[in-house]
């Protein structure tokens, strides 16, 4: 049974304590321009490498963010937590996080800012089986349904539950430690929350039980930026930052554009980078998550991002409401 992101995650969470983060073995494009001097900016991921960075990779590989004077080293985190606050304490200049996330840690007064997207759209869903007696969100009464964190998910859930009509005393919930799809098999539950479209859809296929996926911005929850790239709130006021945060994006941009242009060549090479993600669940992670890449990454949607605050703090998760230039400004040059 191939195992599910979630357990991959934890799994490479308990190999690398001993570890705060891991450089990534990248072919590094700036090393071999030695004739310019390239500023060096450390990203942070969200987790390992995986698919949802093909961005980040095709930068390198291509040489995009060479062409705009950068060495950007990508690093993972030992523990998936630590990337905004260690941006926060100016340990690092760039993090990938999440548009939800970064609600919550402007709500627990970290002076972070969001800079630019990756993923312009929600990956999380509600999964049941193909095969499951439930077809719609009301199906969902007595059954027990499995979730790996609290918090946000709990706000998915509550959404999707208040869509068929039913609250959470009218289900079960599990904790299934971040075994979602391997609870979902074994029939410990009848419906997970959490499961990524991109990842967790495609491992049930693969293992010959095909899911069904109840998409969380079509039932209940205003759409989102599931991954974006973060900065220290004040590092965008100085000159010389700003202007290496504006190259950045600008190869970011051209990455993406290639990446869309390109997928084969660009699956290519981040198979020339990372050789051990060739197999069949990244290969169609790949392919679904290609469309979901922002095309213009330092653009945004503020009335969005408003909706969306006040969807966690009706769900009890913030309770002001600051205003969102202070957290996901306007980017210009």
């Amino acid at each position: 049974m191939i195992p599910s992101r979630q357990k991959l995650r934890k799994v490479f969470c308990s190999l690398a304590v001993m570890t705060v983060f891991l450089p990534l073995p990248f072919a590094h494009a700036a090393e071999n321009q030695s004739s310019a001097k390239l500023e060096k900016l450390t990203l942070l991921l969200d987790w390992f490498v995986n698919p949802d960075h093909a961005p980040l990779i095709v930068a390198k590989e291509k040489g995009f963010f060479a062409e705009e004077g950068l060495d950007i080293r990508l690093e993972a985190p030992a523990d998936p937590n630590d990337p905004p606050k260690l941006v926060a304490a100016e340990k690092a200049d760039l993090a990938i996080s999440y548009q939800p996330a970064l609600h919550l840690q402007i709500e627990q007064k970290l002076p972070l800012m969001r800079l630019g997207t990756l993923i312009a759209t929600p990956l999380n869903t509600l999964i049941v089986l193909e095969d499951s007696p439930i077809k719609t969100l009301s199906d969902l009464k007595g059954k027990k349904i499995g979730h790996s964190v609290g918090g946000f998910e709990d706000a998915l859930l509550i959404a999707l539950l208040k869509e068929g009509g039913l609250s959470v005393e009218d289900v079960e919930k599990i904790n299934v430690n971040f075994a979602l799809s391997s609870s979902l098999l074994s029939g410990q539950v009848d419906a997970i929350i959490g499961g990524y479209r991109n990842f967790e859809l495609n491992q049930l296929d693969i293992e010959g039980r095909p899911g069904r996926a109840f998409y969380v911005e079509a039932h209940g929850v205003p759409s989102y930026d599931e991954l974006i790239i973060i900065a220290h709130k004040d590092a965008y006021q100085d000159p010389v930052k700003k202007d290496h945060f504006m190259r950045f994006l600008s190869a970011l941009e051209k990455a993406t554009q290639y990446l869309i242009n390109h997928p084969d060549e660009s699956w290519k090479l981040f198979l020339k980078a990372h050789p051990d993600l060739d197999n069949e669940l990244n290969k169609r992670a790949w392919r679904d998550t290609l469309p979901r890449f922002a095309l213009r990454p330092i653009a945004h949607d503020q009335n969005r991002y408003k909706r969306f605050a006040a969807f966690l703090k009706d769900s009890g998760l913030i309770t002001t409401l600051p205003p969102v230039e202070t957290y996901a400004p306007m980017i210009t040059d």
